[in-house]
């Protein structure tokens, strides 16, 4: 049997590795963190590491398995709140808090778990499982449902508070930790409340322009590429989606692909760059229809949701920032912003127009973006309505009545 004291010092060392793994996962993503990478980040050789993690997929592994153990944790404090609103408060306070320790120094806490869909099967099947926990905790926060329909229901909301704290250290980076107090208020008061300044308003228009996917002829080949790129990328992650793949589900040769595109950071860029550009187009569709600023807000969200539901080119899931090199993520993430401040412009009309309530239109609009970017995960979800409008309607219940909302 082991002492104590050699028990102690074996775990110390392994949370040791595990931590500095998650730094560089965070920095560089998971194809370009090595062993030795890690070893020298903490003072060891390779060997070493080896020790504890004989292959690199364990050590990956132990690192995303630690930020769930985080993530259900703070999920169970907030469930043990008194009622739905305690907890949905307790919920973003720790997620802030966290946050603000990470900027005054503290470094592996929590590690962006955008690349589990690259591991092998297993791996990801039992991450999935202790991810899946999460979600079952976070839904319980709005009670016991009564039936099947309210299930989905706080399963949406689930779904997408916990995308919004996952999209929180992205654009917390744009905040002093002195403002961290009022941002946790005001990002409280849009999941809790929505945004209308009538409760429950929800009344999309139709919306005209060329962002669908059409069935009119064979698609241009470099357009073919980009829509299984970004289909593949969505389904399993940067480091999942090779070439290879790509080129096979059009059945076509890498000599194609390379044809098109230099390298395959240039086919993700092409893939942000494509989303983006239909992003845009549906804002700007958006505000070019006569009625509230609400309205057209929520005519532009009820479409980009029900092109992450069903159309067969989703928007690229932003889990393919995370593999990115640095200059090329703050390009992405530059024009990001740039969305979430016209989503904002919209807000800010709004409340001019007295259709969206008095909120916070900069924080806000980070939650449109984050909502609309989970909508990919929620296709299976939203499959099992007869009613596709109605799977995008309870879907977007967050934003027309809010998490809160009586459901009776």
């Amino acid at each position: 049997m082991s002492r104590p004291q050699e028990t102690r010092k074996f775990g110390e060392k392994r949370e040791a590795i595990i931590n500095a793994a998650s730094v560089l996962i965070n920095d560089v993503g998971v194809q370009a963190t090595t062993l030795a990478d890690v070893a020298q980040a903490i003072g060891l050789n390779a060997t070493s590491v080896t020790y504890y993690f004989p292959r690199k997929e364990q050590l990956i592994v132990a690192v995303y398995d630690e930020t769930l153990t985080l993530m259900e944790g703070m999920a169970r404090e907030a469930l043990a709140q008194n009622d739905p609103a305690a907890r949905l408060r307790h919920f973003i306070s720790a997620h802030v808090a966290l946050r603000k320790r990470i900027r005054a120094g503290e470094r592996g806490l929590t590690t962006a778990l955008s690349e589990i869909r690259t591991l092998d099967q297993e791996a990801y099947d039992s991450l999935m499982a202790h991810y899946l926990r999460v979600v079952g905790l976070v839904r319980e926060f709005f009670g016991d449902w009564k039936d099947t329909e309210e299930r989905a229901l706080f399963s949406a909301r689930a779904h997408v508070l916990l995308e919004a704290m996952m999209w929180w250290p992205i654009w917390s980076m744009r905040y002093s930790v002195l403002d961290f107090p009022r941002i946790e208020e005001r990002l409280f008061d849009v999941l809790a409340y929505g945004l209308p300044a009538r409760k429950g308003a929800y009344d999309p228009q139709p919306l005209i322009g060329n962002w669908r996917t059409t069935d009119d002829g064979e698609a241009a080949q470099n357009e073919a590429f980009l829509r299984a790129a970004t289909v593949t990328i969505n389904e399993r992650g940067y480091r999942g989606a090779s070439v290879n793949r790509i080129a096979e589900s059009l059945n076509v040769t890498k000599g194609s692909f390379y044809h098109h595109h230099q390298a395959k950071d240039d086919l993700v860029l092409a893939c942000f760059q494509q989303s983006y550009d239909r992003l845009s187009a549906v804002q700007l569709a958006g505000l070019g229809i006569g009625t509230d600023y609400f309205t057209r807000l929520c005519s532009v969200l009820a479409e980009l949701v029900d092109i992450q539901f069903f159309d067969q080119t989703p928007l690229l899931r932003t889990t393919a920032l995370q593999a990115l090199g640095a200059e090329h993520k703050a390009d992405v993430v530059t024009r990001s912003n740039r969305l979430a401040r016209r989503f904002a412009g919209m807000l800010i009309d709004g409340i001019a127009d007295g259709s969206v309530r008095a909120i916070d239109p900069l924080v806000a609009g980070q939650v449109m973006m984050s909502t609309v970017n989970s909508a990919y995960d929620a296709r299976h979800w939203a499959a099992r309505y007869e009613d596709p409008a109605m799977a995008v309607r309870t879907y977007l219940s967050v934003v027309s009545q809010g998490m809160l909302a009586p459901t009776g």
